[in-house]
């Protein structure tokens, strides 16, 4: 789909929906072209990029152009981590050592890992504990199979560092809900993972 079909969409749900923006990254300089028209015409407040589309890993040249403008343009990126469901090598998707290079060689810039970074999450949840910047979103899991270490570190130090993602269209949000209650968030942690921590990373009013 492209970033015009998302402008459309979210100019008619403007209440529901914001934009995210995904380019080109093998012609760099034409993808941070479109970056910037998406964010600074279109009010799109992310970068959405997925390593293993492209069989790179996220700390490849290609990307940090792109990096580079989101720390000026201040909005996210967003970053497939961990293993991947289509055929493809899961390597890119390894947290450590890509995502730890990238948040090294970009302090300012912010990072959510999607997809939890299975099976590597507790290396995502290593890297959100070190870094200020660096967040990890549900994306693709039943709250019912996050595993165990991901929900303490929602509970306690992590409690504002991991947002809820479902994977529409492939996990519509109320199956990505699934055992959410069973989680034993309380009342606090559940409103930072359900909403709050998305409104602060991403800027939203």
């Amino acid at each position: 789909m492209s970033n015009e079909d998302v402008a459309g969409w979210v100019s008619k749900y403007p209440d529901r929906l914001v934009g995210v923006a995904a380019v080109n990254v093998l012609r760099p300089v034409e993808a941070v072209r479109e970056l910037r028209r998406c964010v600074r015409d279109r009010g799109f407040k992310a970068l959405r990029i997925l390593p293993w589309l492209w069989n790179l890993p996220s700390n490849d040249r290609h990307f940090y152009p792109l990096y580079a403008e989101c720390v000026d343009l201040g909005v996210p990126v967003c970053l497939q981590v961990g293993h991947t469901g289509p055929m493809c090598p899961s390597d890119p998707g390894r947290p450590i050592p890509y995502v730890d290079e990238i948040a090294l060689d970009f302090p300012d810039l912010v990072i959510v890992g999607g997809h939890i970074g299975y099976p590597w999450t507790n290396e995502m949840i290593a890297l959100a504990t070190k870094y200020p910047n660096v967040y990890i979103d549900t994306s693709a899991y039943k709250a019912k199979r996050y595993p165990q270490e991901l929900v303490a570190f929602m509970k306690g130090g992590g409690r504002k560092k991991v947002l809820f993602g479902s994977n529409y269209p492939m996990l519509m949000p109320k199956a990505a809900l699934d055992g959410f209650e069973d989680l034993g968030l309380d009342e606090e942690a559940a409103n930072l993972f359900l909403h709050e921590n998305a409104r602060r990373v991403f800027r939203l009013q």
